[in-house]
Order: structure tokens, then sequence, then C-alpha cells
């Protein structure tokens, strides 16, 4: 159906410990999208040279991986023009710092992010994007207004976030009849000091169909642009899957208060692919999926501000990786995973010897150091995908860590067992899991004497989702590392639209008192499923 924005929903008043933009938030979200919004998409490819006027950044703003001094601020032009970022103290402006930051053009598909250095630790940081024309920078459009707040240095101030993903998956899209990405708004209402985005930002493979007839006969309309009317394969498509959660203002609105962090699963190129994948699938055209990967980094690094991944045009020179530490002050770390650019082929995982395994060698040794270097209360590991719940892949073949045997660690199992047992070993304390991928909710606590494999601590994995993609029935549990689930939630049938099922994320809070971590498990319309409240500084929960 052709692109109709739906109607804006009054602003509500966040907590008081962040300012809620007002009337420059308002005017942002209320601004008429760009005609590759319209439908077909067919202008996102046009010359951006030949439009008139001032450059417009109608996608809105965005920042990510916010520390205590430092973050990254995110743009999308309609036409080449140069990235100028104000950051202030207040609303007003009046004593601002001024970041000049790249030259905008088809090269990075009209984005670009400014690195932001030296900010006040633990601060409401107020900031605003304008964008100028190269060759006039007198001739600027109408900035763009956000806000964030700087991670404390101080362990009394506590920390706050939430996590979900898995968004616009299964033909489940925009659907203005029900006020489109909803959930966000609700978030957005919770005020947290982050939002941890657990993988499959996208579904770069699940085509969005106009409608689509539900079980009781009601109808969910999609909003549809070109790029989702097929699978993507090339990088303008790929770039289409990734503006296309941008039509939403709820997304839009969340984006310009909660900075993010980000990681990414298989859905951001195709379902279960792994490197070295040749498809036997008759949607592509191109059936190397390193190719296709490589098109999607690309796109996954212009859509979202990583810290590790190229900002092209600042002439930064990094690794080009997804998974990274993002500090939080005393009370956290968050350690970001990649289990899907470093992982071996999808297999029965019955093999005695696996060093590549999920993470491959490099990255296990990376996140072995890492955690022991922290000095963090608590050390987040966000996880793409879940540990002891089993995942399969066709008929013979494991799309996760677990494979189902209950017995002593093989395959993916072995290098999870590994980091299981540095972890004891190096006495880490305060690690705890978190992850999204299968489409509900659930708490597993790990422990040894339930399991196969003894040799490490017990610990906490939560999951939660999905924020906007069918809901599914809950998986089986592998025993190897001893899952217990004490609580889930979810459908009885596969793919349950987000109008018969509710959305899931969940929500972390550091008490800066205490030290005690809460997770809270919830369900779209503010509902509070399961609570867990953890001690810190203990190896093994």
């Amino acid at each position: 159906m052709p692109y109709r924005p739906p109607q804006s929903r009054p602003q509500s008043q966040s907590p008081d410990r962040r300012t809620v933009l007002r009337g420059s938030l308002a005017a942002s979200a209320a601004l008429a999208l760009p005609a590759a919004a319209a439908g077909a998409g067919a202008a996102a490819a046009a010359p951006a040279q030949a439009l008139s006027g001032r450059p417009r950044a109608a996608w809105g703003v965005q920042t990510g991986d916010v520390t205590s001094s430092s973050g990254l601020v995110w743009v999308r032009s309609d036409r080449p023009a140069r990235m100028i970022v104000e950051t202030s103290a207040t609303e007003s402006f009046r004593h601002s710092r001024r970041w000049h930051g790249p030259l905008l053009g088809p090269g990075t598909d009209f984005t670009g992010t400014t690195s932001l250095r030296g900010l006040p630790a633990g601060e409401q940081v107020h900031y605003r994007v304008t964008l100028a024309d190269p060759g006039d920078p007198r001739r600027t459009g109408e900035p763009f207004q956000g806000t964030f707040r700087t991670a404390s240095v101080k362990r009394r101030d506590g920390v706050r976030f939430l996590w979900s993903g898995d968004i616009a998956g299964q033909g489940w899209g925009i659907n203005p009849d029900i006020g489109g990405y909803r959930v966000y708004e609700e978030m957005r209402r919770l005020d947290p000091d982050f939002f941890l985005c657990s993988g499959d930002t996208v579904y770069a493979d699940g085509v969005i169909q106009p409608s689509v007839t539900l079980p009781d006969g009601r109808v969910w309309r999609n909003i549809t642009t070109q790029e989702k009317s097929k699978v993507a394969e090339t990088l303008d498509e790929f770039r289409g899957n990734f503006r296309y959660n941008l039509l939403d203002e709820n997304v839009r609105r969340f984006n310009a208060q909660v900075p993010s962090i980000v990681q990414w699963d298989d859905h951001e190129v195709r379902n279960n692919w792994y490197p070295g994948q040749i498809l036997d699938d008759a949607r592509y055209t191109e059936k190397n999926v390193d190719v296709l990967a490589a098109r999607s980094m690309r796109a996954f690094s212009e859509y979202f501000p990583i810290s590790t991944l190229p900002a092209r045009g600042e002439g930064r020179k990094d690794d080009g990786r997804v998974y990274r530490v993002v500090r939080q002050g005393p009370l956290l770390d968050v350690f970001v995973l990649d289990m899907r650019t470093y992982r071996n082929a999808n297999s029965p995982g019955r093999q005695p010897d696996d060093a590549t395994g999920i993470l491959g060698a490099e990255q296990l040794a990376w996140l072995k150091r890492e955690l022991s270097r922290s000095r963090a209360v608590w050390k987040v590991i966000a996880s793409d995908m879940p540990l002891g719940i089993v995942v399969p892949d066709g008929a013979a073949n494991f799309e996760a860590v677990a494979q189902g045997e209950p017995g002593a660690p093989l395959g993916r199992e072995l290098q999870i067992a590994e980091l299981l047992r540095h972890i004891k070993h190096a006495r880490i304390t305060g690690t705890v899991w978190l992850t999204a991928d299968v489409h509900y909710t659930s708490a597993q606590h790990y422990d040894p004497s339930r399991a196969a494999f003894k040799d490490f601590a017990p610990f906490w994995e939560f999951v939660s989702g999905p924020l906007a993609a069918g809901g599914f029935p809950a998986g089986r549990l592998d025993a190897t590392f001893g899952p217990d689930q004490v609580f889930v939630k979810s459908p009885t049938r596969a793919n349950v639209s987000p109008m018969e099922s509710p959305q899931y994320f969940g929500e972390v809070e550091i008490d800066g008192g205490s030290g005690e971590l809460t997770v809270r498990l919830r369900a779209e319309g503010g509902v509070v499923l399961f609570s867990k409240v953890l001690q810190p500084g203990r190896v093994g929960l």
C-alpha cells in the first residue's frame, strides 16, 4: 500500500532524570519523509544532486555506543551535505560545542556518523544535527535535535537499560492501523539509559506484502517499499531494508532519545547463514552468501552508529568488526558478540574437536581476555543466539550452540565450555547472558549440578523478543550445561502476528547502592511477566 504516516500521538513526560525532547523532537517526528518512503522507493536511487532546496534529514537521528565520555551521532541526508553536530548541556544551546562531521554522499547512501569525544560523564547531552550544502555552507537544512545521557563514573547513579531484537520479521512490517511499531513508544516512555538491540535488526530475506489475512479473518496491512518486495541481494536492496524501519515515527522518536548498542545475527543477510555457504534457493540470483554478507555488512555499518565499524568519510581506520565491549561506568561492561561472521558451517554438531565453533578462535580469545580485564561489577554478555535452547537448521543440522544431545560437549558446545571454564577458573564475577533470536521470552538458570559438563560456575541467561515480528513456540533445552527454564512465555503456534500476541522486551536495572541487578521480562502493554534479582560479586549466580 502507498505510504501514509500514522497519526502522531501526544508526547509524554519522561522521568525527571532525563529531559524530554519537546518542540524540537515533535517537529522532527512530524516532518514529511523523503520521497523514497512514499511507496515504491524508486527515489532512493535517483541522483540526489538533482534535488533542489536545502538538505533534509527526515530519517531522523540516532546515537550509538555511548560511554562516559564519548558517543556516535548518525544522520542521513537526501542529497550531498556536510554533517555538523552541536552539543550542549541545555536545550537552548546557548553554550554549545560544534563538531564538524563527514561529507555525506552516495558512497555511504548519504549516511554518516560523527564521533563525539571528551563529553562530561553522567550528564544529559543535548545535540542537534545540521546538514549544510557543500557548495554553499550558508544553505542549511532544518536542524534535527536529540538527547542522550552519558554513562556515569559514579557507582551510586546506577544503570538501567532495555534489550530485545527481531524487527520486521515473517512479513509483519509497519502496520499503520495499529500505530506502527508502538512498542518503541512504550520503551521510550520507560526512559532507559540505552537500548541493546540483540540482532535481526532487519529481515533482509523477508518480503513485506501489502496485506496478510490472519487466521481470525482480520487483515494486517503493511507499509511497503520496493526494496522490501523481494529478498535483498544488491547493496541498494540491503540499504533499503535498513531504511525500512526508519519509516516508523515511533522508531525515529525512540532513536532521538535513547542511544543504542547494536549487534547483528542472520536475518541481516539470510536465515541461518554461515560463511562459505552456497545457496540452493530459487529466490536468489546471487548464490554466494559471502558476497551477500559483505553487502549487508556495508549497509549495516552505514545505518547504525557502531564504534568498531568504519565511519567512512571520517578518515578512521577501524578493524571493521561487530564484536566489542562498550563500557558503562563502574557498574557495567557490555560485551557484544558476533556469533555469525566467524562460525563454522551449520552441521549435526557432533564433532569432538572444534576450534572454530560459533565465535571463531580470535573472538573467543578476545572475549576471555576482555572479561578478565574488566573491573565492572556486572559483565553483560550480549549474545545474538541462546546457549542451551535447541535451534534447528533443517532436519539434521543446528543453527545455534546446542545440538540436542544431553551428554558431554560436542561441536560448538566445546567452545562455550572453554569460555565457561575460563570464567570459573579466572574467578570472573557478575556474568549475565542476554539474547533474543527465538521469538519468545524466557529465563534459564545454568548449573553444573544438573549438567553433563561440570567445570563451570552457575549463571543466568535471559531471552526477550521479538520487537516487531512473528511469535513462535518455545524450543526444547539441551542438558549439556544444565539449564533450568524457570520462566517462559510463548505462543502455542508458529508465526503469531503482533496483533495476536504481545511483543516482548527486557529491562535490566543495576542499583547504585547495593549493586543488585534486577532483570524484568516485559510484554507490550506495560506488563512485567517475570523478575529476578541477582547479587553482585559472585563467580556464578
